[in-house]
């Protein structure tokens, strides 16, 4: 009996390619996230650091013109922490749709891994009955001959 082949062989190797290239883009996507989420952490401790300072300076007392500067930095600091935010957002719905792709090409090659495996076990099952036949046919003969 002839070896096993599997017709979807290519068709499989292609998915798996596919496969390892989501992976690849996911893991781009999760180390965005990764680094925006230390961008705003770095900003946010800034923000409360710079606030402190704002309360010890006050509390010693300030002029109105370093107060106006400190309200105007921190203002600038709220805002682009909203900003980092919502760029946070966007970097994590994109990780989520990266995700999703993996998720949606691992099913796809696990289809054909699955009719692969199950084509196998029907050879394996065909080669194995050929050989109980040729075996009878040689125990047949043998004692046919005798």
């Amino acid at each position: 009996m002839k070896k096993f082949s599997f017709q979807l062989d290519t068709v499989l190797d292609y998915k798996e390619q596919v496969l390892d290239t989501k992976k690849s883009e996911h893991a781009v996507a999760l180390q965005a996230v990764k680094e925006q989420e230390e961008i705003l952490a770095n900003l946010l401790k800034e923000f409360d650091n710079y606030k402190e300072r704002f309360k010890e300076k006050s509390s010693a007392g300030v002029t109105i013109l370093e107060a106006m500067n400190y309200e105007s930095y921190m203002s600038f600091l709220r805002e682009r922490i909203k900003q980092e935010k919502l760029k946070l957002d966007e970097l994590n719905k994109y990780e989520n749709i990266r995700r999703e792709a993996v998720v949606e090409a691992k099913m796809e090659t696990s289809t054909i891994e699955k009719l692969k495996e199950k084509k196998k076990q029907e050879y394996d099952k065909q080669a194995q009955k050929k050989q109980e036949l040729f075996i009878e046919e040689f125990v047949s003969n043998k004692m046919a001959s005798m």
